[in-house]
């Protein structure tokens, strides 16, 4: 990662470790800064996602930083308890490709990932296949060229791919969450390359996931620590919430998720526009849909028993008959939900990791 003050001629690149630890000023010479050279270079130590890199130059992190101090310390990011610095998300949000300005989403996500109720040592450690999903909300998602609408969790789109992205280069190269060292999941997910959408507030028939949040911003960031998206769809009975909502409960109620043996852990129900306003067409709130899914994603209790042998449930739950239809959550407010997305009628479920909790903040200036 290239550190400011040294020509094109000279490129220059300092080591990831030295520069969050911050102990050292020593710098790895590249006979340019060409992207085949730094991605070579990368791949030799370890570093980066895989994927082609954009030389950080000098001048490329500056307009990044925008005139912030490159010094200040953002957060410290297990596991190896890397200094997220300014320059240093700087640097990470330029290899990643994001266009100057999409800093404050980057920082606003990574204080939210610092939080302790997200658990991001558990989530960057654990076997299970987790990543954190950012979504991005409010005046921003315009701003700064957010994809909302068709395809918001898929290619097209450069700030959502690009910041996605810059959030999984600052998880390796600053949190140390390389896989079989700092990260263990089994098998890895696609989402652990870039995942991140925005919110549909324009189509959406309830106010903005935020402001049910209690956060009154114009513009906020949230992060969620969960699988990849499982997708349902409805098409069978028109503006029909139950059989629209009733599918989604079945994607819920599955025994291989996290969320079966941990009760208390939160589902991301992010609805289609179509799906949404058919619900709320036949006068259906956010919180009725969260209710509505509650009841319905259930199995019988003894199914729970013989499938784990390690559980985190509430005492009520463990006092119900093997018979007795258990709830995959313990309580409707366990369920998110938010509209994003175009034209067609599919909606997805986010089962979360389980020892995690999703984080709303509004956006830094």
């Amino acid at each position: 990662m290239t550190e400011p003050g040294t020509p094109i001629e000279a490129a220059k690149t300092l080591d990831p470790d030295q520069l969050v630890a911050g102990d050292s000023d020593e710098l790895l010479s590249l006979a340019d800064d060409t992207p085949e050279t730094l991605l070579e270079r990368f791949e030799e130590r370890g570093w980066g996602d895989g994927l082609p890199l954009i030389p950080p130059t000098p001048e490329r992190v500056l307009a990044m930083l925008g005139g912030a101090d490159p010094s200040e310390i953002i957060a410290t990011l297990p596991p190896r308890r890397g200094l997220a610095t300014r320059r240093a998300l700087a640097i990470n949000a330029v290899l990643a490709g994001c266009r100057p300005g999409l800093l404050p989403v980057l920082t606003t996500a990574i204080r939210a990932l610092a939080r302790p109720e997200v658990n991001l040592r558990g989530v960057n450690a654990t076997t299970h296949p987790v990543a954190p999903l950012v979504i991005v909300h409010g005046d921003a998602v315009a701003e700064l060229g957010f994809n909302a609408g068709l395809g918001t969790f898929g290619p097209g789109s450069r700030s959502n791919a690009a910041l996605g992205r810059a959030v999984r280069l600052v998880l390796l190269h600053i949190a140390g969450a390389r896989p079989g060292v700092g990260d263990a999941s089994t098998q890895g997910q696609p989402s652990k390359y870039a995942y991140c959408i925005a919110e549909n507030r324009e189509a959406s028939p309830w106010e903005s996931y935020p402001h049910s949040c209690g956060i009154d911003a114009r513009s906020a960031v949230t992060v969620h620590c969960g699988e990849n998206p499982h997708n349902f769809h409805d098409m069978e009975r028109e503006g029909d919430p139950a059989s629209i909502l009733d599918k989604g409960a079945s994607v819920m109620a599955t025994l291989g998720s996290n969320n079966a043996p941990v009760s208390s852990a939160e589902f991301f129900v992010v609805l289609g526009p179509e799906h949404a306003t058919s619900i709320a067409g036949a006068g259906w709130s956010r919180r009725d849909v969260q209710s509505y899914l509650y009841e319905r994603a259930r199995l019988p209790a003894g199914d729970f028993r013989r499938a784990f042998d390690v559980t985190q449930y509430r005492a009520w739950e463990n006092a119900l008959s093997d018979s007795d239809p258990k709830p995959v959550t313990d309580h409707p407010d366990n369920i998110r939900v938010l509209v994003a997305g175009g034209a067609g009628k599919h909606s997805c479920v986010i089962p979360s990791w389980g020892m995690t909790r999703s984080v709303t903040a509004a956006l830094e200036d």
